[in-house]
């Protein structure tokens, strides 16, 4: 009985050893992998480009509702990534810095269409790019009956446009904890706000969708 407990704190050993490896592995990968955006390494950046520009389109399109926009600033976030890459200094993701200047350009577009009062509603039945596909039609699960994907678009665009009328502070905490899954430490980075505001926010956001989406 002793010798087999022995072997299973071994085999533990062995895991918890080859898990430790594998991080720190990576956590090497990814610090040369920055050295080299911050010398300016042109296959760096497309690199960077290439992993995280889907996550940064999705991300600023929830915010703003808008393909174009959403292309438009995803564009101005890594260009300005490029710039401030020499000042990172690697206490959070990539991808969460990368989302703080995603929030932070998407900000100050709505705010310059606030200033010029340009600012609208923008359908959520918008096709998406030159296609005739609506962005609503690429959430449908594919096993889906037809009765079940309009019932499933229905609450989605209820969804959808309730989250677009919250307050701008309550959404974005919405859209990164419960549709990108960050954790709340990522948001706190993220937004450049306390863990305690996070959660309430959250809370606050969440709660003002529940009022809106009574009927569903």
């Amino acid at each position: 009985m002793f010798f087999s407990r022995s072997i299973a704190f071994d085999e533990d050993q062995v895991d918890a050893g080859a898990a430790a490896e594998v991080s720190s592995a990576f956590a090497d990968a990814e610090a040369r992998f920055i050295e080299k955006l911050k010398t300016g390494n042109p296959e760096a950046f497309d690199a960077l480009v290439c992993r995280y520009s889907s996550d940064v389109f999705s991300l600023l399109y929830r915010l703003t509702q808008n393909s174009d926009e959403a292309a438009d600033l995803t564009q101005e976030t890594f260009i300005s990534a490029l710039t401030a890459v020499k000042g990172f200094r690697g206490e959070s993701g990539l991808r969460t810095w990368l989302f703080r200047i995603a929030i932070n350009h998407s900000r100050n577009r709505f705010r310059w269409w606030k200033r010029r009062k340009r600012d609208q509603t923008i359908s959520l039945d918008a096709e998406i790019g030159q296609s005739e596909t609506r962005v609503l039609e690429t959430l449908a699960d594919n096993g889906q009956s037809p009765e079940e994907v309009v019932i499933a678009n229905e609450l989605e665009r209820a969804l959808l446009g309730a989250l677009n009328t919250l307050p701008e502070v309550f959404r974005e905490a919405i859209i990164l904890c419960d549709i990108e899954g960050l954790a709340y430490d990522e948001i706190s980075d993220t937004l450049g706000i306390n863990i305690g505001t996070v959660k309430s926010r959250i809370a606050r956001g969440r709660e003002d969708l529940r009022r809106k989406l009574k009927d569903f």
